[in-house]
């Protein structure tokens, strides 16, 4: 891969960048979004039929287990993460069909007609996590998902210097008024992704043939896959 096997946001934290990504950082926090949550409409747009069981995957703080609530008969919020279970249970507190609980992906039973997850899918084993996604669907059941890879070839890359660059002025047409200080929330669990984008669509379309793939900005990319009536 020549130079483009040097990660460009390695690069551009330590290397010729730093005065430019000190910069944009200061214009990030005056102008903040949050990358996960700016995918929610993304999800919202593309609910099955069905609205029985729905199933959020590392429900973090809740935001979007609180906007399924609405769509839902039921909505299952898990997290391995006891600050992050607490903080859904308090945002969803005036909501009698939300549940959060820390179970796992394997001991969920089937019938689920929405699994999410949102930042989630690089924390797990990416195998197993997509083949019980899989299991847990009922037919015609949706797995909607956003994710993180390790970039690896130079479209990565390409796409790397795209969220940098659009990234402020995603910020500043989102959150135009500048932020003021206010009390920090519990930090998400972090962890920097290990598998590429090119074994992530491997993976993909061994455990759910035909689902969609596709690069996102925001070092983002999305899965769509909808659970045939066969099963």
């Amino acid at each position: 891969m020549g130079n483009w096997g040097v990660d460009v946001r390695h690069a551009l934290r330590n290397r010729v960048g730093a005065r430019a990504a000190a910069a944009m950082h200061a214009l990030n926090s005056r102008h903040p979004w949050n990358h996960n949550d700016a995918f929610h409409p993304w999800i919202l747009s593309r609910l099955p039929a069905g609205r029985a069981e729905a199933l959020d995957v590392g429900c973090g703080r809740g935001a979007l287990a609180a906007l399924l609530a609405d769509r839902f008969a039921h909505v299952h919020g898990t997290d391995i993460d006891a600050e992050m279970r607490q903080a859904t249970a308090a945002r969803c507190a005036g909501l009698p069909n939300v549940t959060v609980d820390a179970t796992p992906l394997s001991e969920i039973p089937p019938g689920k007609d929405l699994v999410t997850m949102v930042a989630v899918l690089h924390h797990l084993d990416l195998q197993d996590a997509l083949s019980h996604a899989r299991r847990v669907l009922a037919p015609g059941g949706r797995f909607l998902c956003v994710g993180l890879a390790r970039p690896d070839s130079a479209i990565d890359q390409l796409w790397d210097v795209a969220s940098m660059i659009t990234n402020p002025v995603i910020g500043f047409v989102r959150h135009p008024w500048v932020a003021q200080p206010t009390a920090e929330a519990a930090p998400h669990p972090v962890k920097d992704p290990e598998d590429t984008l090119a074994t992530i669509r491997g993976a993909v379309q061994r455990a759910m043939p035909g689902a969609q793939v596709r690069r996102q900005l925001g070092f983002r990319h999305t899965i769509e896959w909808t659970k045939p009536a066969s099963g």
